[in-house]
């Protein structure tokens, strides 16, 4: 008898490394069908968590990681690195006279009344930063060449004392490369241990001090993050997988292993991006090209205005800041991000009473060890998760679909003694209290990121995911004055998605200031020819067909004798004088959107110039989940009746308290299905509370629909 030939591979997965759980979902793209998993992370060793949520997936579908096409992973490794300080011992060589800069920063105080201010502490201490003869003018011309006997010297010493790493950054080095080049080809040869970045490959744009806080970070995290992927590449392998492993960068693009490898500091934000990519997708398909996407898991709330169909791209942001929420306190990193805003506030964020006798919430998290009380792993303090089971609004025998029995008596006892006790509260009071802060912290976040950016969150569904996410999105919808709130099946582990709808794309920079009265459009044309050359190259060697890579371009403009630029988008074709109106008319209406006005009568003058390349867009479509016992499919013929599993007492203000609230099955409820508030649908991952009054309807997409009243 002969065996029968292994089955083709054709899933793709998308794994996700959360504070508190790590998610999974792994699609059929044939024919949409889809499973989908969670399981704690486990901080000490994390690949094991990605182990576990693959095996505990697919085995019980009938499937293997042989049948895995694609995997798409992203990580809160380098960022944790950063906040720990658990990257290489790294040097700084820089051009004589600036070893300081990254110290002086832009000699700004991000907060003008604090007398006490502490400054973000570089990841390269002073005694390891060093000064080397060079010099290059803006003009990219050498007025003093590079001495390399003096760079061997440095390199062979550093060597010698135990340093793992170098970053290089030389003055105006984003106009003529040489010099650093120069360096890294004589580390090389007299120590080839030393690993090496270079500003003009990590991040080859003006403005010394950003790029050199991104160089170092790169070069500091580097060895760690290549460590780990190729050591989850090697269990993978154990488990079977022949497939495509990729990483999720902060931009929205995903990126084979060996380049993620090179530009570790681009995985910084690459879970949180890839939720708004998911909001991203689920919006446009369901007809809604403006949404404000709301992620809140066990650590943090993260918030993305999505405008005309595409998540908000930063060019700029900050980590490890002093001050969470302080614009300023953190180092600077000069790379494309999916702009949002992040909050300490999630499932695990503790509660506490302060010494003036308040009430707070968060920003530190119980996290996945020891978790919230009810959790049972040995967790004191209480948490948002605490309250939300004290209020009716968890089900404590079916969470995570009752593999993991929440102890609601231990969560009571919590909320008693640490809160409810020294407030002179009753216990649901003080729960209540918890939910209400954290609700209303992440809606004053929400308004103003929304405001700062042009936008109006009255105007701007709210589509909400993540583990507690739709606990909170009716109050926090309400709040904001949003017009609907939005929850998608498989809410718990919406993140992962987006991890399936992201091409393989990466994004090029060059700085070449020139006022668009005074341009050299040639030279502005052989910029963007480069960079898309260089986008080619890169795809075409990950996999992608020539015919199928987009260059996507836009300019970094601004007012002459501004500080700050916005990127506007360019046309495609050669740029000629001829276009120079229009590229001026394009500026101005992107400025006025922003600021509702235009700035003063002088010349406009680009700044940066940039090429994002892409390969396709995947196709994707989620339709039901791939086992079809009862719990987990959806009934095209289900109705509201058969999707109502019983009653439970949850508290609501609106009902002066607990009030019996009808609870839904999320897998029953099919498109068309209606019915009001109050109301708690459930599903393994998430559960959604609505309010009295609201209106619910499930879509074409099975998204619950709650129209705000």
């Amino acid at each position: 008898m002969t065996k029968p030939p292994e089955p083709s591979p054709h899933y793709r997965v998308g794994v996700d490394i959360g504070g508190t759980f790590t998610d999974l979902i792994v699609v059929d793209p044939q024919t949409g069908h889809f499973a989908i998993g969670k399981v704690l992370t486990t901080p000490a060793a994390p690949s094991a968590a990605v182990e576990a949520v693959l095996l505990d997936t697919l085995t019980p579908n009938g499937m293997t990681t042989g049948q895995v096409q694609h995997l798409i992973h992203g990580t809160t490794l380098v960022t944790n690195a950063m906040i720990e300080r658990k990257g290489a011992r790294t040097a700084l060589l820089t051009t004589q006279g600036f070893r300081d800069s990254i110290e002086i920063g832009r000699e700004n105080r991000y907060d003008l009344y604090d007398l006490m201010l502490e400054q973000p502490r570089p990841l390269v201490p002073r005694h390891l930063r060093f000064d080397v003869p060079q010099r290059t003018l803006a003009t990219g011309e050498t007025l003093v060449e590079l001495d390399e006997a003096h760079v061997a010297r440095l390199a062979q010493e550093l060597a010698a004392n135990g340093l793992e790493a170098v970053a290089v950054v030389f003055l105006h080095s984003f106009t003529n490369p040489a010099a650093e080049r120069a360096a890294r080809d004589v580390i090389g040869r007299v120590a080839p241990s030393l690993r090496v970045s270079l500003s003009s490959d990590v991040a080859p744009e003006i403005r010394e001090f950003e790029r050199a806080s991104t160089t170092i970070a790169n070069v500091y995290v580097q060895e760690l993050v290549e460590t780990y992927l190729h050591g989850l590449e090697e269990r993978l392998r154990r488990l079977g997988f022949t497939g495509s492993f990729f990483l999720m960068l902060s931009s929205g693009g995903i990126a084979t292993v060996e380049t993620a490898s090179r530009f570790p500091v681009r995985l910084l934000e690459s879970g949180p991006a890839a939720g708004a990519l998911a909001a991203t997708a689920y919006g446009n398909a369901a007809g809604y090209r403006n949404l404000l996407s709301f992620d809140m898991g066990g650590t943090t709330a993260k918030l993305c205005v999505i405008s005309d169909g595409q998540p908000l791209i930063a060019h700029d942001f900050e980590v490890d800041r002093v001050y969470r929420f302080k614009k300023g306190s953190g180092l600077p990193i000069k790379m494309p991000v999916i702009e949002l805003i992040e909050i300490g506030a999630g499932g695990g964020s503790i509660a506490r009473v302060d010494a003036l006798g308040l009430l707070k919430v968060g920003p530190d998290s119980a996290g996945a060890d020891p978790g919230p009380v009810c959790y049972g792993n040995g967790g004191a303090e209480p948490t948002v998760t605490d309250a939300n089971l004290i209020l009716g609004y968890l089900d404590p025998a079916y969470f995570l679909g009752g593999r993991m029995a929440l102890d609601l008596e231990g969560a009571r006892r919590a909320v008693k003694q640490k809160i409810a006790d020294p407030l002179g509260l009753s216990i649901e009071e003080a729960a209540w209290g918890i939910y209400q802060i954290v609700s209303e912290t992440m809606s004053n976040a929400a308004r103003v990121h929304a405001l700062e950016r042009g936008k109006d969150p009255r105007r701007f569904p709210l589509f909400a995911f993540g583990g507690a996410g739709p606990m909170h999105a009716y109050r926090l919808a309400l709040s904001l004055g949003s017009p609907a709130l939005l929850a998608p099946l498989g809410a718990g582990v919406m993140s992962t998605v987006g991890f399936l709808s992201a091409p393989l794309s990466f994004d090029f920079v060059r700085s070449w200031p020139s006022q668009l009265g005074q341009m050299d459009w040639a030279q502005a044309n052989a910029l963007l020819a480069e960079m898309e050359g260089e986008g080619q190259a890169l795809l075409q060697a990950s996999g992608v067909p020539a015919t199928q890579i987009t260059h996507r371009r836009a300019a970094d403009m601004r007012y002459v004798g501004q500080g700050h630029e916005i990127p506007v988008p360019l046309p495609d074709g050669p740029l000629h004088a001829d276009l120079a109106l229009q590229l001026l008319a394009e500026f101005e209406r992107v400025y006025q959107e922003l600021y509702e006005r235009l700035g003063p009568p002088v010349p406009v003058e680009v700044l940066n110039w940039r090429v994002v390349s892409s390969g396709p867009q995947p196709e994707l479509r989620l339709q039901t989940a791939i086992n079809t016992n009862d719990e987990s499919s959806t009934d095209a013929n289900a109705s509201v009746s058969t999707a109502r599993k019983g009653e439970r007492q949850a508290y609501f203000p609106e009902c002066n308290g607990y009030t019996n609230t009808p609870i839904y099955d999320r897998y029953r409820l099919a498109p068309g299905a209606t019915f009001n508030g109050p109301a708690i649908v459930e599903e393994r991952e998430s559960t959604v509370i609505v309010g009295p009054g609201a209106n619910c309807r499930i879509d074409e997409q099975l998204n619950l629909v709650v129209e705000m009243n």
